[in-house]
């Protein structure tokens, strides 16, 4: 497996884009790292389990997999069971765990409900570099094991300069000097100008 799964690991990290894993079965070792590495999981809840199957199997459990379960499983119990004791979590399980975002009755569901979720956020229109942005940002860890750079705060300032100079943002940026601002100006500026005790 070596550098090249990993660089699929950072490139899933990097998408621009939201990304949605429909897990239809089993996820195992390999298989779950690539499930998890998405920012959705909807999993097929009458067949098939999330499994770290590398104990049984004698293989050491590389430290960017570990950090993937530490980053992306709230409960630090749940992740020791599954890399000190590999405990098979079905999808049922896995909800109430907060690892995945849904469980569903079949194969068909599944996608049907990882389907629905990418059109809803599709729908959003965001900024896909400030969303890879925000990510990355969101993931440290995860990005420093599988040899991201982090991304300098220059970059950030870059990219939303960039998300700044739009049409739309510039609309929104008078709305909010119109709405917000001028009035809030007025109302410091105008006892000044009426004041006339000096």
């Amino acid at each position: 497996m070596g550098n090249h799964f990993v660089h699929l690991i950072a490139d899933l990290i990097s998408l621009p884009m939201p990304t949605i894993a429909a897990v239809t079965g089993h996820a195992a070792a390999a298989v779950f790292m690539l499930a998890i590495s998405h920012d959705y999981m909807e999993m097929r809840a009458d067949r098939g389990f999330l499994y770290m199957s590398e104990l049984e199997l004698g293989m050491p459990i590389p430290p960017y997999f570990l950090a993937l379960l530490k980053s992306k499983i709230p409960d630090p119990k749940v992740v020791r069971d599954m890399v000190l004791r590999s405990a098979k979590i079905t999808a049922d399980e896995a909800s109430r765990k907060g690892i995945i975002d849904g469980a569903h009755g079949s194969a068909a569901e599944t996608v049907a409900a990882a389907v629905r979720r990418a059109e809803d956020l599709a729908a959003r229109n965001w900024n896909g570099r400030v969303y890879a942005s925000i990510r990355r940002g969101a993931l440290p860890e995860i990005c420093r094991a599988v040899g991201l750079p982090e991304e300098t705060e220059e970059e950030r300032r870059r990219c939303f300069l960039r998300r700044l100079s739009s049409k739309q943002s510039q609309k929104l940026l008078l709305l909010i000097t119109y709405e917000y601002l001028l009035p809030k100006a007025f109302r410091v500026i105008w006892p000044c100008l009426t004041n006339t005790s000096n």
